[in-house]
């Protein structure tokens, strides 16, 4: 979601920073999912990956103050590290930290919240101390502040669950991941709401396993 100047009686509600091209903003998103979800070979998919992180990062130099680039920066790292795993991987998210925590400071509205999303999903998803930077509670209310933003976003309802589910909050879970599965459809991403779809039932499935 683009957001420019809100003026009411001359003040500004929003910060002001350059409008992305939306054309743009939507193929990075599509070739993301393609890599994320269609790609099934690992090299393949980081090399995709890798691809569209460097078609980002020069929209970002060309953008500095647009904040979905550097979130869409951060996503590409963050799915890089999830392919990735282990040690290796700490580099990444800890990159992709550092370009969510840029995003928030330059607008954390921005693209209804993702980047707390994100960044909240990071925080549940790294180990802690000594190992990485990994914290439950930070976690939690960075995805409330996303959630808040976009509470019927089939994302932020996603990691939210997941969150809970990591927690052992099963039935709370299960609810919000059927929420999930009721998020309106998003225009022009097809497969990143598919894949995500199945990314949910998978987890539902986890949870009938559980119980």
């Amino acid at each position: 979601m683009l957001r420019g100047a809100v003026c009411l009686l001359g003040l500004s509600v929003f910060p002001v920073y350059a409008q992305v091209d939306p054309d743009q903003l939507l193929k990075v998103q599509q070739q993301w999912a393609h890599a994320h979800y269609q790609i099934k070979d690992e090299d393949q998919q980081i090399a995709a990956l890798n691809q569209l992180h460097q078609r980002i990062k020069t929209y970002e130099e060309a953008q500095p103050e647009a904040p979905e680039w550097a979130i869409w920066s951060a996503i590409t790292l963050s799915t890089e590290a999830g392919i990735k795993g282990g040690l290796g991987a700490l580099s990444l998210v800890k990159d992709a930290r550092a370009a969510l925590e840029k995003a928030i400071q330059l607008d954390g509205h921005a693209l209804q919240g993702s980047a707390y999303t994100s960044l909240g999903a990071l925080y549940y998803q790294v180990p802690g101390w000594p190992i990485g930077f990994g914290d439950d509670d930070q976690a939690k209310t960075l995805l409330q502040k996303g959630l808040a933003l976009n509470p019927n976003g089939i994302d932020a309802l996603y990691f939210w669950g997941d969150y809970l589910y990591d927690q052992g909050e099963n039935e709370q879970a299960k609810q919000v991941f059927q929420h999930a599965l009721e998020a309106p459809e998003r225009p022009n991403r097809p497969i990143a709401d598919a894949g995500r779809r199945r990314e949910i039932q998978q987890k539902l499935a986890d949870i009938e396993d559980d119980s």
